[in-house]
């Protein structure tokens, strides 16, 4: 199923109660089929990333997560306060916060945050020990900095990607007691033909993705140089590499207060009181976002082993979730599903999942590089090639900023 790893090595499937990998085709690769019949909410597995980053904007904008798990560091109420732009609000029923405080730690180095001694012994033993910066604040001198700015300056929020996440890739081969497997870790993700790494990349960097992706490779060189793979380090090494995050990335979104309200709503209380308390949060998400608009959560990227396998439709019958609070992520059923039935998930995000057959085409085409012939868009393949209004309106607004 999912390659060895070195034991300093982050990624594991925690839990796998019966799905199989197995190789479909040439044109779709592999795929994960159940292994028997599961019901609708069944856990089909559990999985930590190989390695996964907070994208520096959303920490450069106050969103306090640990730098191994990517769990929300804020208290519930520190969070609420920030995003509504109210100092003074306080929460209902802080009991439903899970924020631990005092279990936080830091580098004594660098600062950087953790939720727990044990990810920052995880981050230690996996990466962390490259990319220690040494001082808080950092240098401004020093590679990583260098690196981490003009990232920021070339790639503005929402992000895409993350230079930090090839950082830890890189980083964790340079510690890496066994390099081979380790990098076979990641030779396992899916790989796109040359001809389409350079679409992907310009996807993810921008229309000047090419100087860019030159000044990136440079700093990247100054800053991470690792002999056993130099091909990382060429303009077509680390488009590949970029081409294969795009490929194979899966976005990661942790708050406290989403968990905090998830406990909220747990909670046998009386029924005003219940109508009160869920009045009270109905406003402070419209309040946060007048405030902060509809960025709420501390975000990021990871790569996941047996989640990268799982193929897309646009009528999945599974469905990705971050129950845990941080970044291990949760394959769940959404309809009862057989034994040898495909497990599939949507690539889509929620405003495109409603999209007209064309629009959805569109963005997987110019994503993930392929056509979907899922039920859905089999039954809607007579429609009319046309966009959805939502994106037709983007459209019409990116041509006004061009003329002007």
């Amino acid at each position: 199923m999912a390659a060895s790893m070195d034991q300093n090595m982050p990624g594991s499937i925690l839990q796998n109660n019966g799905v199989i990998v197995k190789q479909i085709d040439d044109i779709k690769g592999r795929g994960v089929f159940a292994g028997k019949n599961f019901q609708e909410n069944d856990v089909l597995f559990r999985e930590t990333p190989i390695v996964c980053a907070q994208f520096l904007w959303n920490d450069s904008y106050r969103y306090s997560a640990c730098e191994f798990c990517m769990r929300s560091l804020e208290t519930a109420d520190k969070m609420a306060q920030r995003l509504s732009g109210n100092s003074s609000l306080v929460l209902p029923h802080p009991e439903c916060c899970e924020v631990k405080q005092l279990q936080h730690t830091r580098c004594p180095q660098c600062q950087v945050a953790y939720c727990s001694s044990e990810c920052q012994d995880k981050a230690k033993n996996a990466y962390h020990e490259v990319l220690c910066m040494g001082q808080s604040p950092p240098s401004p001198k020093h590679p990583l900095t260098i690196l981490q700015d003009a990232w920021k300056s070339m790639h503005y929020p929402p992000e895409s990607a993350s230079i930090t996440l090839i950082a830890k890739m890189i980083a964790s081969i340079k510690q890496s007691r066994n390099k081979d497997d380790t990098i076979a870790q990641f030779n396992q993700f899916c790989q796109v033909p040359v001809n389409s790494e350079k679409q992907l990349a310009h996807k993810l960097l921008g229309e000047k993705f090419q100087g860019q992706l030159d000044i990136l490779q440079g700093l990247l060189t100054n800053a991470l140089f690792e002999s056993c793979i130099e091909t990382w380090f060429t303009a077509d090494g680390l488009r590949r590499v970029f081409a294969l995050i795009g490929m194979n990335g899966q976005g990661i979104g942790t708050s406290s207060l989403s968990v905090y309200v998830h406990n909220c709503d747990a909670l046998n209380i009386p029924d005003d009181e219940r109508e009160q308390l869920d009045s009270f949060i109905d406003q402070l998400y419209i309040d946060m976002e007048k405030e902060s608009g509809s960025f709420l959560n501390c975000e990021g990227s990871g790569l996941y082993s047996l989640q990268s396998c799982c193929n897309h439709s646009c009528v999945a019958n599974a469905e990705v979730r971050f129950n845990d609070g941080n970044s291990t992520l949760t394959v769940v059923a959404l309809r009862d599903i057989e034994e040898g039935q495909e497990i599939c998930i949507n690539y889509l995000d929620e405003c495109t999942r409603e999209s007209s057959r064309h629009s959805r085409q569109k963005f997987l085409r110019e994503n993930y590089l392929f056509e979907c012939d899922c039920d859905k868009c089999k039954d809607q393949c007579d429609d009319p090639d046309e966009t959805s209004s939502e994106e037709e309106e983007e459209d019409e607004d990116g041509m006004e900023e061009d003329a002007s």
